[in-house]
């Protein structure tokens, strides 16, 4: 379930600015989209396990108000991110 050292450093070299831009807000949305996938399939097998759905609901949260953010800043950054990461474009 958690994101891999390899997979991580990936992500970062991808949508950072640098291979060391682990903070800027479209490297936290990707990793997240990393761990919430991850997570999507855990709880599709362990349809029971409410801890673990409440810290995905808590995981998407955080990543919808991060791509509020960006939306605010920079529409186009905005839409090249979700496209790329495949995820919908629902932030009002």
């Amino acid at each position: 379930m958690a994101v891999t050292k390899e997979r991580k450093a990936e992500l970062i070299k991808q949508y950072g600015k640098d291979e060391h831009d682990s903070g800027s807000a479209e490297v936290q949305v990707a990793l997240l989209t990393e761990r919430i996938k991850g997570l999507t399939e855990h709880v599709k097998v362990h349809k029971h396990d409410h801890h673990t759905r409440r810290g995905l609901l808590m995981l998407v949260g955080k990543r919808r108000r991060l791509l509020s953010y960006i939306k605010q800043q920079d529409i186009e950054n905005y839409r090249s991110l979700i496209k790329s990461l495949g995820i919908r474009d629902n932030v009002q």
